[in-house]
C-alpha cells in the first residue's frame, strides 16, 4: 500500500510540528496557485480602493445603515459592473446590469452556488432545508414545497391572515382605551409577533398564542437578537473573518449564543409539531386545516413515495425555515409600511379612502387584482425595504457575463461581457437595484406609490430586471423567494385591516428620522432609540 503524504511527510521532516507547518506551506501555495489563476482567467474590473488592510471595503459596508447606497455610487463611478477588495486580500465581483443580472439568475444553483461558508451556516441553524441544498436537491426540495404555496393553497389560508390581523386590531383599540381613548403610543415593530401565530396557524395549524399574551420561547430570542440596533466592533470583526476562517464563526460570543439557542428552540418546536400532526394522521383525525397547512403538504411529500419525496430531516429543517422566515422576513417589511404611511399622510389617507370604499375585507382574488393603490403602496414599501438585500455566490466553472451597457476595464478597454473563473465570488445588492437611480428616475428614493400606476410609471430599463413585479426583492430565477406570493397576500391583509381602523403618526412629527437597526435581519428604528423600536402614535380612525 502507497504511504500517505502525512507519512511520507513525518518521515523526511521528523516532528509533527514541522509537518503542519510543511502543509500550512502547501495549502498557501495552493490557494495562491488558484487565486493566480482566477485572476487571469477573470476580467480585470475597476472599482473602489482597499480603505481597510485586514477588510477591504467590507467593514465600511457591514457599518453602513445603506449599504445600498455605497453600492450605487460605486457604480456611478466604475460603472455598472466593478470590483470590490475583500476580506483578507479576496475579491468580489458586483452587478448593477439588468443583463448580467438576468444571466446569473438563470443560472444559479448550478454555475453559481452558494459559499460554503454561506450553506454552513443555513446547516448549523436551519438544517439540510431549501436554503442549504443546491443543485437536484434544491430542485427536489423545491419541487415538493411549491404546492404548498400556490394560488389555491394561499386562498384557502387567507381567512387566518384576516384573524390574526383582527385580534392585533382588538388589543390596539384595548391599548388605546387603557391609555385615554384617544391614541396610544405602540411599539409596532414588536406588536406584529402576531406574525408568528400566522405563521404557526397557517404553516402548522398551531396558534402560538403571542398575540393573547402567551409567552413564546422564539419570539423572544427573535427580539433579543434586535436588543442590540448596532453590531460590536468584535462581533463584526469576527463575522467578516469568518468569511475566510469559518472556524470563527464557532467563537461562543453572546450572539453566536443566541442563535444557538434559537436553533435548538426551533428544533424542539418543529419536532413537536411534526410529531402531533403525524399522530393525528396515523389515527385519522387529521383535521382540514391540518391538511391545508404547510405541514399537511409537508406530511404528504414525507409519506408519497415518489421522485420528490421529502425526508424527515428536510421536512423539520423546512419548517425551521417557515419560522425565520414568518417572524422576520415579513416583519421587516411590515414596521416600514406603517412608518412610510406616517411620514406621508396624504399617502395613508388615500389608501384609508379606497379600503373604507370596497367596504368588506377583500377576497384573496381583490387582493390581487381588486385594490390598486393597495397594491401600489405594498409593491413601493418592497421595493424601498427588502428584507434580504445582499446575495452572494460563487462560480462553479468558468462563465461569460453579457452586459446591457459596456463597461471600461482597467486596461482602459470598454467591454460588453466580462469573463469570470471559477472561484470567482459575485455579489448582487437589491437595495441598490431597487432603488437606482440610473433605473428609477431621480425619484428613486421617494416612497411614491403612484409610480405603480401611471402609464410609464415603471421606466423601460426597470423593465428589464426579471425579478417579481421587477424586483429583487424576492431575487430571481431557480431561488427566488418561494413563498413571495404568501408573503405579499398576507401584507395585503393585514395592513388592510389596520389602516382602515387606526391613523397612524410619526410620534415624534412628521421630520422624526429614521435609520436602520438589526435583528437577525435588518430592521428600521427610530433613530436615537434602543434595539429596533418603532413606537408610533395609533389612532382610531372613526369615519
Amino acid at each position: 500500500m502507497d504511504a500517505s503524504p502525512v507519512v511520507l511527510a513525518t518521515s523526511f521532516l521528523g516532528t509533527p510540528l514541522s509537518v503542519l507547518a510543511f502543509l500550512a506551506i502547501i495549502w498557501v501555495l495552493r490557494v495562491s496557485v488558484r487565486a493566480a489563476l482566477r485572476r487571469f482567467k477573470t476580467t480585470k474590473l475597476l472599482g473602489p480602493p482597499r480603505t481597510n488592510l485586514i477588510f477591504g471595503v467590507s467593514k465600511n459596508i457591514l457599518d453602513s445603515s445603506d449599504a445600498g447606497f455605497i453600492y450605487e455610487e460605486w457604480a456611478k463611478r466604475y460603472g455598472s459592473v466593478y470590483q470590490v477588495p475583500t476580506t483578507l486580500g479576496g475579491k468580489r465581483i458586483m452587478l448593477c446590469d439588468t443583463k448580467a443580472i438576468a444571466h446569473y439568475c438563470a443560472r444559479e444553483t448550478w454555475t453559481y452556488v452558494l459559499p460554503s461558508v454561506t450553506r454552513h451556516f443555513f446547516l448549523r441553524q436551519l438544517g439540510r432545508g431549501i436554503l442549504w441544498a443546491q443543485g437536484e436537491t434544491h430542485k427536489r426540495q423545491r419541487k415538493s414545497l411549491t404546492p404548498a404555496f400556490s394560488n389555491h393553497a394561499i386562498r384557502n389560508l387567507t381567512p387566518i391572515f384576516y384573524n390574526s390581523a383582527y385580534k392585533m386590531k382588538a388589543v390596539w383599540e384595548s391599548l388605546i382605551d387603557v391609555n385615554d381613548g384617544d391614541n396610544a403610543i405602540i411599539e409596532v415593530q414588536t406588536w406584529y409577533s402576531s406574525r408568528l401565530d400566522t405563521m404557526g396557524l397557517a404553516g402548522f395549524s398551531h396558534d402560538f398564542g403571542s398575540i393573547d399574551g402567551k409567552s413564546s420561547a422564539v419570539a423572544k430570542m427573535f427580539d433579543s437578537l434586535g436588543a442590540s440596533s448596532k453590531r460590536s466592533a468584535l462581533n463584526s470583526s469576527l463575522f467578516l473573518l469568518s468569511q475566510v476562517f469559518p472556524i470563527l464563526a464557532y467563537v461562543p460570543t453572546p450572539r453566536n449564543k443566541l442563535l444557538n439557542e434559537l436553533q435548538e428552540t426551533m428544533e424542539e418546536i418543529a419536532t413537536i409539531l411534526l410529531e402531533r400532526t403525524k399522530k393525528a394522521e396515523d389515527a385519522g383525525v387529521l383535521g382540514e386545516s391540518e391538511e391545508k397547512s404547510i405541514i399537511g403538504v409537508l406530511r404528504r411529500s414525507d409519506t408519497d413515495n415518489t421522485r420528490i419525496h421529502l425526508f424527515v430531516e428536510e421536512v423539520l429543517a423546512q419548517m425551521k425555515v417557515l419560522l425565520v422566515a414568518g417572524y422576520e422576513t415579513t416583519s421587516s417589511k411590515f414596521s416600514p409600511a406603517l412608518l412610510e404611511l406616517a411620514r406621508y399622510p396624504d399617502i395613508q389617507s388615500k389608501l384609508r379612502q379606497e379600503l373604507v370604499a370596497f367596504g368588506v375585507d377583500p377576497t384573496y382574488d381583490q387582493l390581487t387584482n381588486g385594490l390598486p393603490y393597495l397594491d401600489a403602496v405594498v409593491h413601493e414599501t418592497l421595493r424601498l425595504h427588502p428584507p434580504v438585500s445582499e446575495f452572494v455566490r460563487v462560480a462553479v466553472e468558468d462563465d461569460v457575463i453579457p452586459l446591457a451597457q459596456p463597461v471600461r476595464i482597467k486596461s482602459g478597454e470598454v467591454v460588453h461581457n466580462i469573463s469570470v473563473a471559477r472561484g470567482t465570488k459575485i455579489g448582487i445588492n437589491a437595495a441598490c437595484i431597487n432603488r437606482s437611480e440610473a433605473l428609477w428616475g431621480l425619484d428613486a428614493k421617494i416612497f411614491l406609490p403612484e409610480r405603480w400606476l401611471a402609464e410609464g410609471g415603471i421606466p423601460k430599463e426597470v423593465q428589464e430586471v426579471q425579478g417579481y413585479r421587477h424586483l429583487l426583492t424576492f431575487m430571481d430565477g431557480q431561488r427566488a423567494c418561494l413563498g413571495k406570493g404568501f408573503a405579499v397576500t398576507e401584507f395585503k391583509a393585514v395592513l388592510s385591516v389596520l389602516v382602515k381602523n387606526f391613523v397612524f403618526e410619526m410620534r415624534d412629527g412628521p421630520d422624526t428620522q429614521v435609520e436602520m437597526g438589526r435583528g437577525m435581519l435588518p430592521r428600521p428604528k427610530l433613530a436615537g432609540e434602543e434595539g429596533t423600536q418603532v413606537p408610533l402614535r395609533v389612532s382610531r380612525h372613526n369615519g
